[in-house]
């Protein structure tokens, strides 16, 4: 596995190199949201806008359970590639047991809390009279996912980075068909509804957890999960958590803002709240394949930094930039014009409707540079820069989102206008991301090579 990383890594051409990492993390990204579409889409067949409402508002709490895979899976991946890119791989091997058995122990007690709290929960989070059972019986069940749910999420990031990506893309493949397959079956089939969706998210998420398992387990693996490993101390606990914390804590702003925007949407009543709902699946179909394009390149780029290899870094992150504004602009266009059948697909209700497809066109607007941004947010996080990446991951969701959210509640009495807030932010973060990337790689980036290498012409 060690040449197999060295070969992808440092020596094939950059545009290979890229593409051979990204491709499989966009097809994990695609199978991520056709899974979020799935749920929405077929809850929607119900014809019951306060349940497709209820998985809206019980989106937030999911997130939270998310953030915890994202705190060990973005951390882990820099701290491991980096780790790689020195030569030292048994402080990788250290690093993804740590990640594994400090995931799993919060994962049990953030079930047996959400388990059991799952209504007040669904209270705080914005659930309305008509939602509040709906949303709690979702929760209750997705809540016994959530050690698997943090597993799958954290190694779907941390295989890349020994260089299997390959293996992290059928993880994910593997958990969201079952999703996909199953969400019909027991929503339409066995007609339980909003209990169904979430039986089968839960079933998703342990599959895909044991496949990651199963292969960390075997002699394919360069790292591991044996608790012979396990060691917090030497940087690691430091390393994962410095660039783990960051990225974690965009998923929980974002869960944040998705509660607040939520609680001022419902003034409006649970149809935009619907129609809001779905107009981020929407605006999903942008965003999940450029994360999956930054996801890609970060294990490259971390290796890059890690061998202090100037010039290659550079070559990635230029093809990256590139290629992530062409994608953006492809999106933006086919989302914009198509947002009608979209949003179309998942409601019926005719006001619901006519709020999703005013937020839909209205979230879409960012979407010619938030490629760019999520390039420069992997870039930052592959150097181990611990402050940017804290800075640039509490601005998108909270450092500027929040009050610009809040300003435009003040100065409009309008819907739409709050759903403005999210790409008038994506452009001010844009422009931060590109400000400290430039700080980043000026003050982090090693001067000078642990070892002598060569590059490809056509690199």
């Amino acid at each position: 596995m060690k040449d197999k990383t060295t070969e992808i890594f440092r020596d094939a051409p950059v545009s290979k190199a890229v593409i051979s990492n990204v491709i499989p993390s966009i097809v994990s990204m695609i199978m991520v949201l056709i899974y979020n579409l799935a749920d929405t889409f077929f809850i929607g067949q119900t014809k019951n806008a306060y349940m497709v409402a209820a998985v809206s508002v019980a989106t937030p709490a999911f997130l939270l359970f998310m953030a915890v895979g994202m705190l060990f899976g973005i951390g882990g991946t820099s701290l491991i590639s980096r780790t790689i890119g020195e030569g030292n791989a048994q402080k990788a091997k250290n690093a993804s047991s740590f990640c594994f058995w400090t995931g799993l122990v919060i994962g049990i007690l953030s079930m047996i809390v959400i388990f059991i709290f799952a209504t007040p929960v669904s209270m705080a989070i914005g659930a309305s009279p008509d939602t509040v059972d709906y949303t709690s019986q979702y929760l209750r069940i997705v809540s016994t996912a959530i050690p698997f749910l943090i597993i799958s999420n954290s190694f779907s990031n941390i295989i890349r980075a020994e260089g299997n990506a390959q293996v992290a893309m059928m993880g994910m493949i593997i958990g969201n068909l079952i999703n996909i397959v199953f969400d019909p079956i027991m929503i339409l089939g066995f007609g339980w509804d909003v209990a169904g969706a979430a039986i089968a998210t839960v079933l998703g998420n342990i599959f895909a957890a044991l496949f990651y398992i199963h292969h960390l387990l075997s002699k394919k693996a360069m790292l591991s999960i044996h608790p012979k490993y396990y060691a917090a101390g030497g940087g690691i606990a430091a390393g994962v958590l410095a660039i783990g914390i960051p990225a974690s804590l965009n998923s929980i702003l974002m869960s944040l803002s998705n509660i607040i925007v939520n609680n001022i949407m419902s003034h409006y009543g649970d149809m935009a709240v619907a129609g809001l709902g779905v107009a981020m699946k929407v605006n999903m179909i942008v965003v999940m394949l450029l994360i999956g394009l930054g996801t890609g390149i970060q294990p490259i780029l971390g290796y890059c930094f890690g061998s202090a290899n100037r010039t290659r870094y550079v070559a990635v992150l230029k093809f990256s930039l590139i290629l992530a504004f062409g994608m953006s602009a492809v999106m933006t266009v086919i989302c914009y014009c198509g947002a009608d059948p979209l949003v179309h697909a998942f409601l019926e209700d005719a006001d619901a409707f006519t709020y999703g497809m005013s937020f839909a066109r209205i979230y879409i607007y960012s979407g010619p540079v938030i490629g760019l941004m999520f390039v420069f947010v992997n870039a930052i996080q592959s150097t181990g820069a611990a402050l940017p990446a804290l800075i640039l991951s509490i601005s998108r969701q909270g450092l500027i989102y929040l009050p610009v959210l809040f300003l435009f509640r003040s100065i409009f009495d309008s819907a739409s206008m709050l759903a403005a807030a999210q790409p008038i932010t994506d452009y001010l973060t844009t422009l931060l991301s590109v400000i400290l990337f430039v700080f980043t790689y000026r003050k982090y980036f090693p001067k000078e090579a642990h070892m002598a290498e060569s590059i490809p012409a056509s690199s």
